[in-house]
């Protein structure tokens, strides 16, 4: 592991990553959406071909830039817009079931019809 790579796993908050990188921001889009950026950082990172073998400086430009795009994301856009956690992805299929349905498909509980 490089010594990039070594200092980012000291780090532990959005805000921590984002002074690493000098990196401008909102605190209140981060308040907001904290984990959301990391975890698409974290994503743009294991699509990026090539970074662990980058010359260090490259490389550490190259997350500077993907922790950028990772975090306007969630300027321009919402959590729930960006689904960057399977909860959100998921979220999507889910189709609603109406009350009167649920009652026909329960047994009935000893109860006689008159």
């Amino acid at each position: 592991m490089n010594a990039l790579f070594e200092q980012m796993i000291t780090l532990a908050s959005a805000e921590e990553f984002l002074d690493f990188f000098h990196l401008e921001y909102d605190q209140t889009v981060v308040n907001v959406n904290r984990l959301h950026i990391l975890q698409r950082f974290h994503q743009y990172m294991r699509q990026t071909k090539g970074l662990g073998e980058m010359e260090e400086v490259l490389q550490h430009d190259t997350c500077r830039e993907l922790l950028a795009r990772a975090y306007q994301d969630f300027v321009n856009s919402s959590a729930v817009k960006e689904k960057v956690f399977k909860v959100f992805r998921d979220a999507e299929g889910i189709k609603t079931v109406s009350l009167d349905s649920l009652r026909d498909a329960m047994p009935a509980r000893g109860l006689k019809a008159a």
